[in-house]
């Protein structure tokens, strides 16, 4: 940025002709394209008032580091005028975008099979409401998850494309270890990989030298994917526990009752 002396700067002097004043007279500055208004005099003569020529120092100042005219150029040569293409885009790569498609897939994966355990213990011949409901509100949750990745690809300029979901169990019941203690497990170990696939898209992010994106990925999940990891890892003991039996009916109580003491 070219910084210029304004026309408009005066100089004034109130104090007659002090040689160490820090303002000169009127006669030091004559040789120095300086003019006297005869309009801006004080009244009792004492003072002069010099302003600024149109023809005074020129020159640039230097030093000045940023020059926002000149560089933003090279930005402007980067907007691009094609109608399918982001005008938001910005530092954000092909493998970062398709990373986050790959997330999205998971998540909504994940997500129907917590849709499917849902639909098992809602069943009339199961009845296990409190595991139902817990289900239920996990496939929301991981839902809701797909979406906000959906909602960052659509505010870096990226575009959403959707992959095929497979179909997923149906039955739950385990010989050996019950429906709820057999679900629980699957739950927790959906859970770790779902983590395991977000610490791989931070690392895209990372590789790919994205800020952006590797904030994003460590505020909104990391931290949420922990806590669910050790609560459902303690709903896996609890089951342990209580084995196949009423115990199951407790814990079921529990977690239809938000985890109130059951009688």
């Amino acid at each position: 940025m070219l910084l210029k002396a304004s026309p408009a700067i005066s100089l004034l002097n109130t104090t007659g002709e002090n040689p160490g004043s820090l303002f000169p007279s009127v006669s030091s500055l004559s040789n120095k394209n300086l003019s006297v208004s005869p309009s801006f005099r004080s009244k009792t003569g004492s003072g002069h008032v010099a302003c600024a020529s149109k023809g005074a120092n020129n020159k640039p100042l230097t030093g000045v580091v940023f020059d926002p005219f000149e560089e933003v150029k090279k930005e402007l040569n980067l907007v691009p005028n094609v109608p399918q293409v982001s005008l938001a885009r910005q530092k954000f790569t092909d493998g970062s975008e398709a990373a986050i498609n790959e997330q999205i897939n998971v998540e909504y994966n994940v997500s129907y099979v917590y849709h499917a355990m849902y639909a098992y213990f809602d069943r009339d011949n199961v009845a296990l409401k409190g595991l139902a409901k817990f289900f239920k509100e996990s496939s929301i949750e991981e839902r809701e998850h797909a979406e906000k990745l959906m909602e960052y690809q659509n505010k870096r300029g990226g575009k959403v494309k959707l992959q095929s979901i497979l179909m997923p169990l149906t039955e739950f019941d385990h010989t050996e270890k019950g429906d709820a203690l057999y679900a629980m497990e699957l739950a927790l170990s959906l859970e770790k990989l779902t983590n395991e696939k977000l610490l791989n898209l931070r690392n895209v992010a990372e590789k790919n030298n994205d800020v952006q994106l590797t904030d994003f990925v460590e505020s909104e999940f990391l931290a949420e994917q922990v806590d669910a990891i050790k609560k459902i890892s303690e709903y896996v003991a609890q089951l342990r526990r209580v084995g196949k039996g009423h115990g199951v009916w407790h814990f079921d109580q529990m977690l239809l009752h938000g985890e109130e003491i059951v009688a």
